[in-house]
């Protein structure tokens, strides 16, 4: 009876160890990715600095900036949807700070305001350098006409509105009346699933144990 016993038992504990080891492995994941977020979210709340000469997205994204200019008309509209508010757009202006020109993701209007006029406003601008990764293969192409986009694309964004491709996500504007409800960065979109996973192979650990032990039940009363 052993030797049948043998490789089921065998099978059982290698499966049950390979599965433990994997969840364990997200586990150790899981830690890596909370001590990340955790410095994102850091940087995200730190005292704003100026705007640097050359932002570069390996080293300032989520970078807290401070800077003065002018918000000027032109702009492009991002269609997208947010909790609690529904379908409407974020609209991304030129800002023009210490003659340079950049991207400013004012945040969201809906949209209702999408033909709104927002003409030229002096403003101080605090916020954080993005570059967000919203472009994949599904991504429709703009409707340039209508002015309507389906990404933050900023190299592109900035190529036609002729900016550099730089973007702050506005936070906080002197602006007494903004026209434009800030969207502020945080750590919600970026993902963290690495706790589900964990439990996903813990469960299929438990699951191959308990199927092992019900193979070697039904071998030994075969037996019996």
């Amino acid at each position: 009876m052993m030797r049948r016993l043998i490789f089921p038992i065998l099978l059982g504990g290698v499966g049950c160890a390979i599965l433990v080891s994997l969840g364990n492995w997200q586990m150790q994941r899981l830690e890596w990715k909370e001590a990340i977020l955790a410095s994102i979210e850091a940087r995200m709340t730190q005292i704003p600095v100026e705007l640097p000469l050359t932002p570069d997205p390996a080293r300032d994204t989520y970078l807290s900036v401070k800077a003065d200019g002018r918000i000027l008309p032109e702009e492009l509209q991002v269609l997208v949807s947010i909790k609690q508010k529904g379908a409407g757009y974020r609209i991304i202006s030129v800002f023009e700070t210490q003659g340079r020109r950049i991207l400013l993701d004012r945040g969201f209007i809906g949209l209702e305001g999408k033909e709104a006029d927002r003409p030229t406003v002096e403003a101080s601008v605090i916020g954080n350098l993005h570059w967000p990764d919203e472009v994949d293969s599904y991504t429709p192409e703009p409707d340039l006409e209508r002015n309507i986009w389906f990404a933050r694309d900023v190299p592109r964004l900035a190529k036609e509105l002729d900016t550099e491709p730089v973007l702050i996500v506005l936070r906080q504007t002197s602006e007494t009346n903004p026209m434009v409800t800030p969207v502020p960065v945080d750590g919600a979109g970026i993902p963290n699933d690495h706790l589900q996973y964990a439990i996903t192979w813990f469960s299929l650990a438990a699951l191959w144990f308990g199927m092992t032990a019900y193979l070697v039940w039904r071998i030994r009363q075969r037996t019996v």
